[in-house]
């Protein structure tokens, strides 16, 4: 169901990547190396499309981040042979939690999110480079980023591919077993894991996204993921709440033609 070519599939996203980054102006891309499999995998094909010298990684830990992260994101880039800086964002957090007291963990997470978006396009302005971003297709039509943190990028090679076709590709590119086999998560507080956020494992979830974007009937979706139908709703709702994620903020409509409703123009890259 979830079966992709592997091969064509990394043809069409390193091309993309190339005549991206080509046509904008840009002659190189930063990316957020996390130690995780989404970023591994985007570092490599950004490698093959640009060549090792115009991809630029950065490691943005705090406090809570594993060691196991630091180890495979370093590994990663030194497989690579790619430019790594690692940038400890400890300091940063504790005066912005020693000024804003009583944060859950949630929002210090978006906080987090939204730090290391800084330092990516602060690195991206002073070397001519787009910012990659790192989001696969389950986490966009879930809403699992953080709005003007990990979701903000320049272009997003991964995105439409959902996280289990990620591990495909992850494969086929020979990404290290131990970062593939390693629990997804978005390194926002001690313990986080990407499926406990979620409550349904990868698997299931994308099958469950798989039907809805095939508009399959609820009964149907159910039935190829092994879950109720409930938790189909539950999914369907999550999308539905999560929509703002994926548009432009809404602007009420004075003008002849409006940005974000009717104003369309051509993307000249």
């Amino acid at each position: 169901m979830l079966k992709i070519n592997e091969k064509e599939t990394v043809k069409i996203i390193t091309n993309f990547i190339r005549e991206y980054v080509q046509k904008s102006g840009a002659d190189k891309v930063v990316i957020g190396l996390s130690g995780g499999v989404d970023s591994a995998v985007v570092a490599k094909l950004a490698t093959i499309s640009l060549g090792n010298k115009s991809v630029h990684s950065l490691f943005l830990p705090d406090i809570s981040t594993p060691l196991l992260d630091f180890e495979h994101a370093r590994m990663m880039a030194k497989n690579l042979e790619i430019n790594y800086k690692v940038i400890d964002l400890s300091p940063i957090i504790h005066s912005i939690t020693d000024t804003c007291n009583g944060m859950d963990e949630i929002t210090l997470g978006n906080i987090k999110a939204r730090l290391r978006m800084i330092f990516l396009y602060q690195i991206a302005n002073s070397k001519n480079a787009l910012v990659c971003g790192t989001s696969n297709k389950t986490e966009l039509l879930t809403g699992y980023f953080t709005k003007y943190g990990d979701g903000a990028s320049d272009l997003i090679p991964l995105g439409d591919l959902y996280k289990t076709q990620v591990y495909q590709i992850a494969k086929y590119l020979e990404i290290p077993e131990e970062i593939i086999e390693k629990k997804p998560t978005a390194g926002l507080w001690k313990g986080q894991t990407d499926e406990d956020e979620l409550g349904i494992s990868y698997e299931k979830l994308d099958k469950i996204l798989y039907g809805i974007e095939r508009k399959m009937e609820i009964k149907k979706i159910a039935e190829i993921s092994e879950v109720e139908e409930k938790e189909v709703l539950r999914i369907y709702e999550m999308i539905k709440k999560t929509e703002h994620k994926r548009r432009y903020p809404p602007i009420p409509k004075v003008g002849f033609r409006t940005v974000g409703i009717d104003w369309r123009f051509p993307l000249e890259l």
